[in-house]
């Protein structure tokens, strides 16, 4: 199965994404914010990365720009995972490099389908 890095600042909103990853069958890493994102995906090189947004140090849209930017990590597919809803903010996630936005809160179903048509399984 798939390797997944999972990036949020909130340890709730990580356990609850890294079990429905996990429940997929993939192998999950995990970082707290867009700094400790970047050096993840750099080190364990991933086959998804699912991204918050709003985060400390760096956000979620400079992490995405910096890992699509990155030789060694810009095929690795970014879903942006966030509260921002407005329509100018999936706009400008999607042009820092990312390949899907979902928008807290989401169901099981609608995070497990984005997975499913990235990395399949």
């Amino acid at each position: 199965m798939a390797r997944i890095l999972i990036v949020d600042d909130s340890p709730s909103q990580l356990m609850g994404m890294k079990r429905i990853v996990e429940s997929m069958g993939h192998t999950v890493f995990t970082a707290e914010d867009g700094s400790a994102g970047v050096a993840a995906a750099k080190k364990h090189v991933p086959d998804l990365i699912l991204m918050d947004v709003v985060m400390p140090n760096l956000n979620g849209f400079q992490a995405t720009r910096q890992i699509s930017k990155e030789s060694t990590t810009s095929h690795i597919p970014v879903i942006l995972v966030t509260t921002k809803d407005q329509e100018t903010d999936k706009a400008w996630g999607m042009r820092q490099g990312a390949k899907a936005y979902i928008t807290k809160p989401f169901t099981e179903a609608e995070l497990q389908e984005a997975i499913k048509g990235m990395v399949g399984g």
